[in-house]
């Protein structure tokens, strides 16, 4: 089941499956042949309370969600998306950092990298907060003006 919400950085379809959030998608949604997110539902509990929980992060009132989740990933992916988690609101960490805090040595970047990008529950599991190890915005699946706005939220309380 799915529904939609609209938020600063665009329209949000949010995808639960099984009683937990199983994706945020930013518009464009996924192309035809990408899992089918079946049918829309605006009153199943668990989108409605990540819509209420959504709407207060974007005002500024949350710091930090407490949801289902259900992300469908490798056992790696996994392990980085729960290492995610622990960055906290205003804080970045760079993908070396991450790596590290996983005991993997600066070498295991680029794959922590890839498994940031495939991360299918963005913003909820804060994949934004992960930068360039010399400080710089790099890769976002979302686009990195929307990266920009949630690191703006976060550090500055602005869009």
């Amino acid at each position: 089941m799915w529904t939609e919400t609209d938020s600063p950085i665009g329209p949000l379809r949010l995808v639960e499956r099984d009683g937990a959030l199983a994706a945020v998608e930013f518009a464009p949604y996924p192309e035809p042949g990408a899992p089918d997110p079946g049918e829309r539902d605006d009153t199943q509990p668990v989108l409605v309370e990540t819509v209420r929980q959504l709407a207060a992060y974007f005002d500024g009132g949350l710091r930090d969600f407490d949801l289902p989740l259900a992300p469908r990933g490798s056992d790696f992916q996994q392990r980085v998306w729960a290492q995610l988690r622990t960055i906290g609101y205003g804080e970045t960490a760079s993908y070396g950092e991450v790596a590290r805090a996983l005991g993997m040595t600066n070498a295991a970047s680029r794959a922590v990298g890839l498994a940031n990008g495939r991360n299918p529950i963005p913003v909820v599991i804060p994949c934004h907060r992960v930068i360039g190890a010399n400080g710089t915005l790099t890769g976002y699946a979302g686009g990195l003006e929307r990266k920009q706005v949630l690191l703006g939220l976060e550090q500055d309380g602005l869009f």
